[in-house]
């Protein structure tokens, strides 16, 4: 593949004659392989689609040559994005409209980012040939902060995938041994709403609070195989309250929806690691359900546990969620909201 500048005044797309200076910067892609390129394209030239719309630039493929028109520095982005995907297509990886989102996202946030480092680091194979691998910069430094620590906090807002790849780290390092189980728990506090008394016994009151962590294991591994794994107890889910006097051998064990634990549930759950064992703790300190005046156990744990040696922090931004768009901007949108609240009650109900 050959990359060049257009030096001309006007480029042909399609049947029409577009002025550079519409544009501002128009850069042309050239492919050697044609059957890469049209894999690379998709169906209707979908995935070339998708990244003029990600990062606000024009792309026409016209035979072997892509055209790439915008303004600043967007056409770069665009360009590497498009390169880097061909590059991707000629290692086998088949390349969709989310994972070049996806791809187009790792660009914003840097520039010089390798798409194949990311795509290509497989963190575990799912049942249905599903893989998972880290979508954001920060999902790769968690990924890697799970493989080389033994506890690990990931903190940040909802659809980030802390949750995710904690327990897609978790089932591949039950598959290749490394430990001899998976423990998953999290507090059972509800969110802003009561309950009442549920029917059932134990194990059927506390499992809609752990429905989450069911609905990613599913993800990864099929039913059955699940099930077998929880009857035998070698996954277990529990409440945080199930884990007290215990002693997690072994064991690689996560806690969600951590910043719903108070300090002393966090100190008890910390000690429970034994010989062997690793953890995960994930949160959002933007939604804590406790009491009114009850410290969160993960707000006081990252103050102060941070810096100490063998213990990894991640912190997610809205920039690294990987759920539907419209997440990422209701995040912003209530942080907005709260922002314009502080300023009222600093300055007397006016800001």
């Amino acid at each position: 593949m050959t990359l060049t500048s257009d030096k001309h005044r006007s480029v042909r797309l399609g049947d029409n004659i577009q002025t550079t200076e519409e544009y501002g910067r128009v850069r042309t892609l050239e492919f050697q392989d044609a059957s890469k390129l049209r894999e690379l394209s998709g169906e209707l030239a979908q995935n070339l689609k998708v990244v003029g719309k990600q990062l606000g630039v024009r792309v026409d493929q016209r035979g072997q040559q892509v055209t790439v028109l915008g303004h600043d520095g967007s056409v770069d982005l665009a360009a590497s994005v498009i390169e880097q995907l061909y590059q991707l297509v000629g290692r086998g990886l088949q390349v969709h409209p989310i994972l070049v989102e996806h791809g187009c996202r790792l660009i914003r946030q840097d520039a010089d980012a390798k798409l194949v480092e990311y795509f290509t680091d497989v963190v575990f194979t799912g049942h249905r040939k599903k893989q998972i691998f880290p979508r954001s910069l920060n999902q790769r430094l968690y990924v890697e902060a799970i493989r080389s620590h033994e506890l690990v906090f990931g903190i940040g807002p909802a659809g980030t995938g802390k949750t995710y790849l904690a327990m897609a780290s978790a089932v591949a390092a039950l598959m290749s041994r490394q430990v001899n189980r998976i423990i998953l728990c999290r507090p059972a506090v509800e969110a802003g709403e009561k309950l009442g008394y549920l029917p059932g016994d134990l194990a059927e009151k506390v499992n809609p609070y752990l429905r989450p962590l069911y609905d990613a294991l599913y993800d990864m591994v099929d039913l059955e195989r699940a099930d077998r794994l929880m009857q035998k107890n070698v996954i277990e889910v529990a409440p945080l309250a199930f884990m007290r006097g215990r002693t997690l051998s072994d064991a690689f064990v996560i806690m969600d929806e951590a910043q719903n634990t108070t300090s002393e549930q966090m100190k008890m759950f910390l000690t429970r690691l034994g010989t062997g064992s690793r953890a995960v703790v994930t949160g959002d300190i933007t939604q804590v359900d406790l009491p009114e005046r009850t410290v969160s156990g993960l707000v006081e744990a990252s103050n102060i546990l941070q810096g100490v040696q063998g213990i990894g922090f991640v912190r997610f931004q809205v920039e690294d969620v990987v759920r539907h768009q419209l997440v990422g901007d209701i995040i912003r949108a209530y942080d907005r909201h709260g922002r314009r609240g502080r300023g009222r009650e600093r300055f007397g109900g006016e800001e």
